[in-house]
């Protein structure tokens, strides 16, 4: 077992949850950064989640939460059609030390956040070109099948 030169979150009860924090904190070549998320620095990511001002701030937010905690963040369409926040994936990318409540937490707290700034899922939308505004438009010639006019 590593020392670790941070305070660390505490573990989780047994069977309450399957972060394998103790396989991370076995190994010493680990990626140790999501320990750093004590539940209170959780608290304070998931308000600050909660109120994203942009879709420029939740990029990065992403930025960020990988480079202080190794989180991946993963916001993307579903792929069949989106009618609401619902129609969105959003996902903590699983790894060893993320526990199963912040899995959960993270994305609720941006879903809030969008249903608050439904902007903010606009540009998500347009950044995947679901609204059109992201693609080059043909000329008006150019999309036209061969022998139109």
């Amino acid at each position: 077992m590593i020392t670790v030169p941070f305070p660390i979150r505490k573990e989780c009860p047994p069977g309450a949850c399957v972060c394998r924090r103790e396989e991370l904190l076995a190994n010493p070549d680990a990626d140790i950064r999501i320990l750093r998320l004590t539940r209170e620095e959780e608290k304070r990511l998931l308000a600050r989640l909660e109120n994203l001002s942009s879709y420029d701030d939740l990029l990065h937010m992403q930025k960020r939460m990988y480079e202080l905690l190794g989180m991946r963040l993963n916001i993307a369409p579903r792929s069949l059609e989106v009618r609401s926040v619902r129609g969105l994936t959003i996902e903590l990318i699983d790894q060893p030390g993320l526990c199963k409540k912040t899995r959960q937490s993270v994305p609720a707290a941006i879903r809030r956040c969008f249903e608050q700034r439904p902007e903010i899922v606009y540009a998500l939308l347009d950044a995947h070109g679901l609204l059109g505004q992201s693609l080059p438009r043909p000329a008006a010639d150019e999309g036209a099948p061969p022998g139109t006019p």
